[in-house]
C-alpha cells in the first residue's frame, strides 16, 4: 500500500525557508503572493496489513515533530 505523509509547520511557527521563497518571488516580479509556507512529503510503501495506528505512531515518533508540525496521512490507490 502506498502512503503519503504531508508534513507542514503549525500556524504561527516561523518559516524562514518560506520567507526566503516569498522574498525571491517578489524579487522576480510575482505580485499577489501573500505568504509562502514550506512543507515536505514523505512517501511510504507499506504492507497492506499496516494499521492506521501504526502509521500514526510512525508520524508521532519520527516523521513529524509534533511540537511545531502537523501531519496528514493519505492512502494512495
Amino acid at each position: 500500500m502506498k502512503i503519503r505523509v504531508h508534513v507542514s509547520l503549525k500556524p504561527g511557527v516561523l518559516d524562514p525557508q518560506g520567507r526566503a521563497v516569498h522574498h525571491a518571488l517578489e524579487g522576480l516580479g510575482f505580485d499577489g503572493v501573500d505568504d509562502v509556507r514550506i512543507g515536505r512529503l514523505v512517501e511510504l510503501d507499506v504492507a497492506d496489513s499496516t494499521t492506521d495506528e501504526a502509521l500514526n505512531e510512525m508520524c508521532e515518533k519520527l516523521l513529524a515533530n509534533t511540537v511545531i508540525e502537523n501531519y496528514r496521512i493519505e492512502k494512495v490507490g
